[in-house]
């Protein structure tokens, strides 16, 4: 007789539960092994494919302790330009906040761009009849044609040739901003008298030579400068003069604007980002235009009225500045009405040689002619008879003899660009 054991049917019921239970976890563990075995699979797999977010260093400048400075937050960063012929990164100074001043060079590492950069040409030769064209040239495309030109080295070598010149002409400049370079002060300032005056014309010569704060030998110097003229003209409203009660007043503002829209039409195209440096330019050429006489020249110390001194030589300098002002793209009142103006005033002071005088026709020399065709020239009046008699005076009567009383730089500087304006049998 054998013997089974049966269970009852709560027993039976409870065992199937179980046997359920069993089957739904043992289902639930394998699909989260799939899944985590699928991530790690995933990870292995996808992490060669995934690119790093690049890390944004900030840089936080150091302010001099001067009472009349606010600290401010810099940072400088290098950003892909595109297929500029003279640069492969550009430079951006921040400034996080406003202040009447502008900020302290950072001392830090920049990719600096090729040695062709800043390598161009002279002033004379930028404002001549190009205009305000813009064509191609990668970075630069958005700058005149004739400034352009400066930074090209196979471009100015060729007209060198074309002209007369020589590679010693390119040993002469480059010797000479070295030196400016040398004797740069700390502040970035120039000389001892009228510093704001001297420091307006070697950043000229720094740009003439398309020396910006991102050429690889003048960069430094040549964005010290600027920070310095910065700092004069948010101190000042816009005045860049270093006296303006005084009778240099007016050469000195034109000059260092002058400087500055140069600089504000170079960094802008380059993604240079200078603090205040168009705010003070858009200042500093709006009391230029504001300030002009009411017979359309300019006088000592910006008088009105007919006690004021106004003369070719004062005229030369504001309409070389308001040129360079015209072609920032900032937004001037009365720029043009101003330098038709201006064009008028000197019309008045030209005698029937072609000869210009210091405040009227009769008392023409040879010394300011340059002045008054190169005026012509850059705003567009090249072909003009006035600039034809002019040129003719020039050719005829000017004298450059060195160690002698015809030894005029200052005349020139009007008459060579002038003249190289003209080419042809004029220039040689």
């Amino acid at each position: 007789m054998s013997l089974h054991a049966q269970l009852s049917p709560e027993a039976q019921a409870r065992l199937d539960s179980m046997k359920r239970n069993s089957t739904i976890s043992s289902i639930i563990i394998a699909i989260l092994s799939l899944v985590l075995i699928g991530l790690l699979l995933a990870f292995v797999f996808i992490k060669p494919f995934l690119k790093e977010t690049p890390v944004i260093v900030s840089y936080n400048a150091s302010i001099p302790t001067e009472e009349n400075m606010e600290t401010k937050k810099v940072s400088t960063n290098t950003a892909q330009k595109p297929s500029a012929p003279s640069s492969s990164s550009a430079k951006v100074i921040a400034a996080m906040t406003t202040s009447n001043v502008a900020i302290p060079i950072p001392e830090v590492d920049v990719p600096s761009p090729s040695t062709d950069f800043g390598n161009g040409d002279d002033f004379g030769d930028g404002w001549g009849s190009g205009g305000d064209g813009a064509g191609g040239g990668g970075g630069f495309g958005a700058i005149p044609a004739q400034m352009r030109k400066r930074c090209s080295k196979e471009d100015r070598i060729q007209r060198l040739t074309e002209t007369g010149g020589n590679e010693k002409c390119e040993e002469a400049v480059l010797k000479s901003l070295r030196w400016m370079k040398s004797t740069q002060a700390a502040d970035g300032s120039w000389g001892a008298g009228n510093k704001n005056a001297m420091t307006g014309l070697c950043l000229l010569a720094y740009l003439g030579h398309c020396e910006t704060p991102l050429s690889e030998e003048f960069g430094e110097s040549c964005l010290k400068a600027m920070t310095y003229l910065i700092n004069v003209g948010m101190k000042a409203n816009g005045m860049l003069a270093s006296a303006p009660a005084s009778q240099p007043a007016c050469y000195e503002h034109a000059i260092c604007a002058y400087a500055l829209a140069e600089s504000t039409t170079f960094c802008k195209q380059l993604n240079i980002n200078v603090p205040n440096l168009p705010e003070v330019t858009q200042k500093a050429g709006q009391l230029i235009i504001d300030r002009q006489h009411e017979n359309g020249g300019w006088a000592y110390e910006y008088k009105e009225g007919q006690g004021a001194h106004v003369d070719v030589s004062i005229v030369g300098w504001q309409m070389q500045a308001l040129k360079a002002m015209k072609v920032t793209g900032l937004d001037f009142k009365n720029l043009s009405r101003c330098s038709t103006k201006g064009l008028d005033y000197l019309k008045d002071k030209q005698n029937g040689e072609g000869a210009y005088g210091y405040t009227s026709a009769n008392g023409a020399a040879h010394s300011l002619t340059g002045v008054g065709v190169l005026c012509h020239q850059i705003w567009g009046k090249e072909s003009t008879s006035d600039v034809r008699k002019g040129a003719k005076y020039i050719e005829n009567k000017f004298k450059l003899d060195w160690n002698t009383v015809d030894a005029d730089l200052y005349a020139h500087y009007y008459a060579a660009q002038a003249m190289m304006n003209r080419g042809g049998t004029e220039w040689k």
